[in-house]
């Protein structure tokens, strides 16, 4: 059984911080597109057209009948057929987490492959694998309980492949709006220890104040991300204590390109949302980065939440589209900075939102509800880009198959 994670104790200042060192980085295409793959929450392998086998680990043509692979969700049963501890390495990384359990899986799709296991896993267990990414992007087999077991996610070779926020300090951007408000409880009733909760105009009250900042563990700072100086003096008070950031910030507004629209909107939007994510990410990431592997305290990921048309446009929302087409190309540059250091960038992709500026638009629409369980969900997963609700999972799906026809269908 899992031993049950402990609150860490405060640090002693004179205590050198660890390096955050990362495993080597991806040699190979094939491997690159099972991380793709894998950031999205599918269990994968690579099948032949050819003789319909399985194959495991990535190669670029089938090993029993050198037809083409491609890429098939996959059942993720297996049994535990060998098991073995390591308790000396010279890779960087990992002789900081030694000892470290890997074993040899019989998957139920056919292939035998090497995993990672989880401490309630044993040989001869019968599992359920996860693919997950490892701090430096790289795609692992990870083997999981078959069944729940007590503190299962207190695990601690699982949570390096995680950004579970149990025991952690999160900074929420914006505390003015409902999904601010709604990802911070989620937060604290996700283990997180304390939820910094962003206000850009302390002096200007906002609905739901009062009992949003009347809980326990919350904590309200002023936050402006059309601030500079604000994420300045903001990260120099909280950059050695917060180890999750979350960017809740958003500015929607309805019109198009040529009828409707106002370039004073347009505006403001990128101001908020992509120069804002760019000061925020400036102002957080080095100090994120330094602490990416300080044992208990380790920071682990900047979470940014994001409209799914980003990826198609939207007609009647030209402005806000475009701000998030920005947000998730900074946020795919970001990701590939980090992989270095090891801190996770996410994805939370929405569909309309349940607001005031979605009035017209016929449901169904995000709640503030589906956001936070996603952004949860990410974290706790180690999730690169998880959809919130189900408009976002359609748009998704058809833009991964079809992106110029999606498009086309989505600005008719």
């Amino acid at each position: 059984m899992t031993d049950p994670l402990i609150p860490p104790k405060r640090k002693d200042p004179l205590v050198v911080t660890r390096a955050g060192h990362v495993s080597p980085t991806l040699r190979s295409r094939s491997a690159t597109a099972m991380a793709a793959r894998a950031g999205m929450g599918r269990f994968v392998l690579q099948v032949c057209d050819d003789c319909a086998k399985a194959t495991y680990p990535q190669r670029d043509r089938c090993p029993f009948c050198w037809g083409t692979l491609s890429w098939q969700d996959q059942p993720n049963g297996a049994v535990i057929e060998a098991e073995t501890t390591i308790r000396s390495s010279i890779d960087l990384f990992f002789k900081e987490h030694l000892p470290w359990r890997i074993g040899s899986a019989r998957l139920d799709a056919g292939p035998m492959a090497t995993v990672h296991l989880h401490g309630d896993v044993a040989r001869g267990d019968r599992v359920r694998l996860e693919l997950k990414l490892d701090r430096a992007g790289n795609p692992a087999l990870f083997a999981m309980p078959e069944r729940e077991t007590p503190h299962m996610a207190d695990d601690p070779q699982l949570r390096v492949f995680t950004a579970h926020p149990k025991f952690r300090r999160v900074l929420v951007t914006d505390g003015r709006s409902e999904i601010g408000q709604a990802v911070a409880e989620a937060l604290l009733k996700a283990g997180a220890k304390t939820v910094f909760l962003g206000n850009a105009d302390p002096l200007m009250r906002y609905p739901g104040q009062e009992q949003i900042e009347a809980i326990p563990g919350i904590e309200p700072v002023h936050l402006s991300l059309t601030d500079t100086r604000s994420i300045e003096t903001l990260a120099g008070q909280l950059g050695g204590r917060v180890e999750i950031v979350v960017n809740t910030a958003r500015f929607t507004r309805q019109g198009g390109v040529g009828f409707g629209g106002h370039l004073s909107n347009l505006q403001s939007g990128l101001d908020l949302e992509v120069t804002g994510l760019m000061r925020l990410a400036q102002g957080f990431a080095p100090a994120l980065s330094a602490r990416s592997d300080d044992g208990d305290r380790s920071a682990a990921a900047l979470v940014d939440i994001a409209s799914i048309y980003g990826l198609t446009g939207k007609a009647g929302y030209a402005g806000s589209s475009a701000t998030a087409a920005a947000r998730l190309s900074l946020m795919a540059s970001l990701r590939g900075e980090m992989a270095q250091t090891g801190i996770r960038v996410m994805s939370v992709l929405t569909g309309p939102i349940e607001d005031g500026w979605h009035q017209n638009v016929p449901p169904p629409k995000t709640t503030s509800a589906q956001i936070a369980r996603a952004v949860v969900t990410a974290l706790e997963q180690g999730q690169e880009t998880i959809c919130a609700d189900e408009v976002a999972k359609d748009v998704l799906a058809r833009w991964l198959q079809d992106p110029i026809l999606t498009i086309r269908e989505e600005n008719k």
